[in-house]
């Protein structure tokens, strides 16, 4: 530090907080090129930012070694969440103690009127989340007439989380002269084209080690089964036994879930997410400072940025949707020189997604197994040897000591004192064998798989089984993924699936999948043949084919003989039947919408003669050959018919209802047949 011309309190806060040396991304800021420049910074996270941007507006707001008393913000810090923005005025509050500043907060979820006292009090640094400020600014609290320096902690979380508007609108509130400086871990087309509307000639920086692996993470990928996920967390847990451990979730409901389990195993757990108030975010993360807690089960929003003391290890219990989130997952750990561990559960659905997520952050995982019953016990044994209280000097308790010697010897005394370490912490869990994954399988051709085992499933078409439901249960019993599957076969009554043969002595002779589904193995091949259709009643296709007319274009018909004909329908004598035979057994008429190139035809169309156009019938019928297409006469209207009735339609008789009691007993049928 002594190559930086920093101010005196600043020097000595970093002094007191044991800075031997800066951070790359600390001197990167201390550059004389970037002195009282905007700055778009990215480096990853854990690299010392914080500390990074309070030191590089220092001399934009300092009034030599202290900062000037005025009632009007000097520095503004905007941080996505609460969480970080509680902890960027931390920060900001330690580095700036000797200097006299004045710092105020304005996240939501506080009290409103608290804040807004302490705004008209006056801060010289305000600190809050973009709604919160932008709601200060719109009910006249925050006055930012008088800024200097505006910073924008992790601007690619606030703009996917969709508070690009607010940005603006803060923004466009502060002064044009002011000094803009963007910290972001990555720098997407949203976060250049954010920085070419609001900063001016802004350096670009890029932290040294941003596209390397961080050297003090180790990244690890463990291969557990579906049903195991949650016990190899737990196992996790006890194997490492870290002083703060913290467990990210896809969604809220998961956070509840692993919580609730966690509690019944005896581990001291709290949670962080979105549907907690703000009292009970920062009550949950003061047990973990105290120790009260050891391990957080969060969400990804509500465990950006928090920095937790002793921090040794990250579990992904889901993973991540991007590489970024990966890289802010794991950066919880492994901060200011730290050793740490980011923990990968995968389950083998998921192993081609872990690889693309570990490709895309540019890191390199040890893949592995979760750690198993036995190896957490040989951890807890060789923790008890290395317990501090048996190398502590020996004081007034040796007299009781004594006692322990005489009454129960040597043996008992220390199987007593085991017993006593074992009592306090959960029982590791036994998990299930795991094929330990590596590089992707190399693809194979199109229709190969290779040496394999038939194993069949007393489970069919009766029971509505399919693939897609039968494929996750069989890859979950036997831990294997779906690439060791080949054919699956349903039949009537039990379905046929085909197992690697490396892989099929996970399953042994007969392995059940669930309560009622049970999976056999097979001495050979089943039989897979397709039952024999029925005999059809007329002739094969061949033969049609060779009773074709020659040199007609017409399809061959099929004429049936008296032997072949079907029974007599149970239609009325003289009601045809499209497509079928009426009782006397002559064909009937082919229907007007059949084809004429398929289906059952006349003589003419099976000889190839152009069939004859039906006779349509006239409109209007004549009565006789006289009559000629002259229209009938109407009827004329019986007595009795009432006025306006339309001729030729008569009145219904009287005491005969058409429906109901009384209804006559036949039938009035229309005089015409509708039309077809």
């Amino acid at each position: 530090m002594t190559d930086f011309d920093l101010a005196a309190p600043l020097a000595a806060a970093l002094a007191a907080k044991g800075y031997g040396s800066l951070t790359s991304v600390q001197q990167a800021v201390l550059a004389p090129e970037a002195s009282g420049r905007d700055m778009l910074v990215s480096a990853q996270t854990g690299s010392g930012k914080t500390v990074a941007f309070g030191l590089a507006i220092a001399g934009d707001i300092l009034d030599g070694d202290r900062l000037p008393e005025t009632a009007l913000p000097q520095a503004l810090a905007i941080a996505p969440t609460r969480e970080l923005a509680l902890q960027v005025a931390r920060e900001l509050d330690w580095l700036y103690a000797d200097a006299g500043a004045q710092i105020a907060t304005c996240v939501g979820g506080m009290d409103y009127r608290t804040e807004r006292r302490a705004l008209a009090r006056g801060a010289q640094i305000v600190v809050g989340t973009p709604g919160r400020l932008r709601d200060h600014l719109e009910r006249g609290s925050l006055d930012l007439s008088a800024l200097r320096a505006c910073v924008l902690d992790e601007a690619d979380e606030m703009l996917d989380l969709g508070f690009r508007e607010d940005l603006e609108f803060i923004l466009q509130s502060a002064p044009e002269g002011r000094r803009t400086l963007m910290f972001s871990a990555t720098v997407p087309p949203a976060i250049a084209k954010l920085a070419t509307e609001f900063q001016r000639d802004a350096l670009r920086i890029v932290a040294t080690g941003e596209a390397r692996q961080h050297g003090d993470i180790a990244y690890r990928a463990l291969s557990v089964t579906t049903r195991d996920r949650e016990n190899a967390i737990f196992n996790l847990l006890r194997f490492h036994e870290a002083q703060t451990a913290i467990v990210f979730c896809k969604t809220r409901a998961n956070v509840n879930h692993l919580l609730a389990r966690m509690g019944n195993r005896g581990f001291k757990a709290v949670a962080l997410s979105g549907e907690l108030s703000q009292q009970e975010r920062t009550h949950a993360l003061q047990a973990l400072r105290d120790g009260r807690a050891r391990v957080c089960i969060a969400t990804d929003v509500a465990a950006r940025g928090i920095d937790l003391p002793g921090l040794e290890l990250v579990i992904h219990a889901d993973l991540p949707t991007n590489s970024e989130t990966l890289l802010h997952r794991s950066g919880r750990t492994g901060r200011a020189g730290a050793k740490g561990v980011s923990a990968l559960i995968v389950t083998p659905a998921d192993y081609k997604k872990a690889q693309r997520l570990l490709q895309g952050a540019k890191v390199e995982a040890e893949w592995g197994k979760a750690p198993s019953a036995d190896e957490v016990r040989a951890k807890d044994d060789a923790r008890v040897l290395e317990h501090p209280v048996l190398t502590a000097e020996s004081g007034d308790e040796m007299d009781t000591a004594a006692l322990l010697l005489e009454r129960f010897g040597a043996e008992g005394v220390a199987a007593a004192f085991v017993r006593l370490w074992r009592e306090g912490r959960p029982v590791p869990e036994e998990l299930a064998e795991t094929p330990a994954p590596g590089a992707p399988p190399a693809p194979r051709e199109r229709g190969e798989f290779g040496a394999a085992v038939w194993f069949a499933l007393n489970v069919g078409h009766t029971g509505r089984a399919e693939a897609r439901w039968l494929l996750p249960k069989i890859c979950e019993t036997g831990g294997i993924t779906r690439d060791a599957i080949g054919a699956i076969r349903v039949r009537q009554d039990e379905t046929f699936v085909q197992i690697a043969a490396a892989l099929a002595s996970r399953f042994g002779e007969q392995v059940e999948l669930e309560p009622g589904l049970s999976m056999r193995r097979l001495s050979g091949e089943p039989v897979l043949d397709r039952p024999e259709r029925s005999a059809r009643a007329y002739e094969p296709r061949q033969n049609r084919k060779s009773a074709s007319p020659v040199g007609t274009d017409a399809r061959p018909r099929w004429t049936p003989t008296r032997d072949e004909q079907p029974e007599a329908s149970t239609r009325p004598a003289g009601v045809r039947a499209e497509g079928s035979y009426a009782d006397a057994g002559a064909p009937a008429a082919r229907a007007k919408h059949q084809p004429r190139d398929g289906g059952y035809g006349s003589a003419e169309e099976a000889a190839g003669k152009p069939a004859k156009a039906p006779a349509k019938r006239p409109k209007t019928a004549p009565r006789s050959a006289e009559e000629g297409t002259a229209p009938r006469k109407p009827r004329a209207a019986k007595a009795g018919s009432p006025a306006g009735k339309a001729p030729g339609k008569a009145a219904p008789k009287a005491g005969r209802a058409k429906f109901g009691p009384g209804a006559s007993e036949k039938p009035r049928w229309p005089a015409k047949s509708p039309k077809r």
